[in-house]
């Protein structure tokens, strides 16, 4: 029998965050539960630094190994392997998903085309031959810009004031500590101006989600999109922009097909590796923001440099 979403109340955006935010309260508010709560955030922050690093290390092979430095083509490459796969869960139907609603879509082009360039820009610093990496030293200031627009856009997922102010410290002090250790002097005004165009158009991005989100809550029960609906129609936007991007870039389809070694295994391998890896976390920061908020997502994604940052204190 297939499963009609529509008729299925159950699916709707509400329901999604209404239950990811129980399990939370649940485990924040249950005298047994309480202590895992530390521990199951710290293994779940691990696990996305390791896949993070791994995905990092992957491309520092792949890139300078086969010259494959055209930031472009692998994020269009990455959005589209994210489509495939979402749409391979749904005809399998461990994943519901609703067609592609144009009004949704066009409440999600704003953020689309932000997390399209923000994902150009941090492939660019990735595949282009910088001594230094300013897009990771200011990385732990993403939770502290996604306050900021979360307060703008008047989000009801905001972190307290206190709280808030303390994860800006300790990221104005990860920023700090990371300029005391690798300098400044060496970073071009290029990477200064990408770096925090990035890190604006990302927060801006996580948090946008979250407000389409708590938008849909607002919607008859049978007109509602789930978490994954709105990750899935924003993919579909990014596709466009990034297709439409790449057609115009200078490095057009044709010379990226053209560069690629395409008779080498090992090619294939490397390649595949570093789409599903980013397609990995990009869904996990996604689905945190829509189901969580866009201030714990944030948090996720720069936590690994977050501790890097500190650790180098002690070596």
């Amino acid at each position: 029998m297939k499963f009609n979403l529509m008729e299925n109340p159950k699916c709707s955006g509400r329901w999604w965050r209404t239950k990811c935010i129980s399990a939370v309260k649940t485990l924040a508010s249950d005298r047994a539960l309480k202590p895992l709560v530390p521990t199951i955030w710290l293994v779940i922050v691990v696990i996305y630094g390791l896949g993070d690093k791994l995905r990092n290390f992957v491309a520092a092979i792949f890139i300078p190994q086969y010259h494959y430095q055209y930031p472009v083509a692998l994020c269009f490459g990455q959005v589209s392997v994210s489509l495939l796969f979402l749409n391979l869960l749904h005809v399998l139907d461990l994943v519901p998903l609703k067609p592609y609603f144009r009004p949704l879509g066009e409440r999600l082009l704003v953020p689309s085309i932000c997390g399209s360039i923000q994902s150009v820009l941090a492939m660019w610093a990735k595949t282009s031959s910088l001594r230094t990496n300013f897009f990771l030293q200011i990385l732990p200031l993403l939770p502290t810009v996604t306050v900021g627009f979360s307060f703008l856009l008047k989000l009801s997922s905001i972190p307290s004031r206190h709280f808030a102010f303390l994860i800006s410290i300790i990221g104005g002090t990860s920023v700090v500590v990371s300029a005391a250790s690798y300098g400044l002097s060496d970073i071009e005004p290029l990477e200064y101006m990408y770096a925090l165009l990035a890190l604006i158009l990302h927060g801006f991005f996580l948090v946008w989600l979250a407000k389409v989100s708590e938008a849909e809550c607002h919607h008859p029960p049978e007109a509602q999109a789930s978490a994954c609906d709105i990750y899935y129609t924003q993919l579909v936007n990014q596709s466009w922009v990034l297709g439409i991007l790449w057609l115009v870039h200078p490095e057009s389809p044709w010379e990226v097909l053209r560069q690629g070694n395409w008779q080498s295994l090992l090619f294939y391998g490397y390649m595949f590796a570093i789409l599903l890896l980013d397609m990995v976390l990009n869904f996990v920061v996604g689905i945190l923001a829509l189901c969580v908020s866009p201030f714990a997502a944030a948090l996720l994604h720069s936590a690994r440099q977050l501790a890097q940052s500190f650790l180098s204190l002690g070596l």
